[in-house]
């Protein structure tokens, strides 16, 4: 096998991922998404592998190719790769191949320069980003979206908005927010994304998390928490809005999009997990195109 992977490049346990490790992987992530603009991997930030430690299994295995390893919404071992596949030998990818099962995600342009007779390929659709121009928000332009455009002016009509930037001053308010979704969908704690919400809401700043607090006549309504991906592209990480105000998702997807002080050209509604109302709700919103994620497999 080539020196590339011998003991001590590829360390079996790993370690647990923890904050303290933010400095050495968020670059390591960066460098694979440099570049890429709408098109990079939502999942691909610190933040949010760190967000969703505990649903994934992540262990940090460090080397000269370093990696997390972990277990994916569907149940697939695999091990996400922190540097660059092309730059790796065949014997490296092999060795992650053997060990964890499979290696995700892997972007289109990634998997055209393996070499496809020795590594098989998959794709699942479940896995796919939501990609939306950020004009699509700030219009709602079309009779495909009008439902979304009269739902926001209803909530206009109906209520005095007010929005504030988001900070952990806020978080108690947020929280109220999050209990009373959570209520509105009938679910109870772990259920849901909650738990990483809750955390996101304490450690916005840490984790590179933006965003705003929306009041309708005086009452929290909602928030919203995105994360800049690429210059100008946001991936939407939380977004909870309470039911009695209706229109307040397609305020804030508006609003966000919006904003003058920062540059808002794409959003990224994430995977749907396969979930149907998920999916329903995300392709109501119309996106200009679905992103693939792909599985190499052994």
């Amino acid at each position: 096998m080539d020196n590339a992977a011998d003991p001590g490049t590829l360390v079996a346990d790993g370690a647990e991922l923890t904050l303290e490790l933010g400095p050495r992987i968020a670059p390591l992530l960066q460098g694979r998404i440099a570049g890429l603009a709408e098109r990079a991997p939502a999942e691909l930030t610190f933040g949010n592998l760190w967000l969703f430690r505990q649903a994934h299994r992540w262990r940090f295995h460090e080397g000269r190719w370093p990696f997390i390893s972990g277990i994916s919404y569907d149940g697939q071992p695999h091990a996400l790769p922190l540097f660059k596949l092309s730059s790796a030998p065949a014997p490296v990818l092999h060795d992650l191949l053997v060990r964890h099962g499979c290696i995700f995600p892997l972007r289109e342009d990634e998997m055209a320069l393996l070499d496809g007779s020795r590594f098989r390929f998959a794709s699942n659709r479940n896995d796919a980003d939501y990609l939306y121009p950020a004009e699509q928000f700030r219009q709602y332009r079309g009779r495909a979206l009008q439902k979304k455009r009269n739902l926001m002016a209803q909530l206009q009509t109906a209520h005095a908005l007010f929005v504030q930037t988001y900070t952990t001053a806020l978080r108690e308010e947020a929280l109220q927010v999050l209990e009373g979704w959570m209520h509105d969908k009938h679910k109870q704690p772990g259920e849901t994304d909650d738990g990483p919400c809750r955390e996101a809401l304490a450690l916005a700043p840490q984790l590179g998390l933006e965003g705003f607090l929306y009041r309708a006549s005086g009452e929290v309504a909602g928030f919203l928490l995105a994360q800049e991906l690429q210059p100008g592209v946001w991936v939407v990480r939380f977004a909870k809005g309470l039911v009695r105000f209706k229109g307040i998702a397609q305020f804030m997807f508006h609003h966000f999009a919006s904003r003058p002080d920062r540059k808002v050209d794409w959003l990224n509604f994430e995977q749907d997990l396969g979930l149907p109302n998920f999916r329903r709700t995300k392709l109501s919103y119309r996106p200009a195109t679905l992103l693939p994620k792909w599985r190499l497999l052994p």
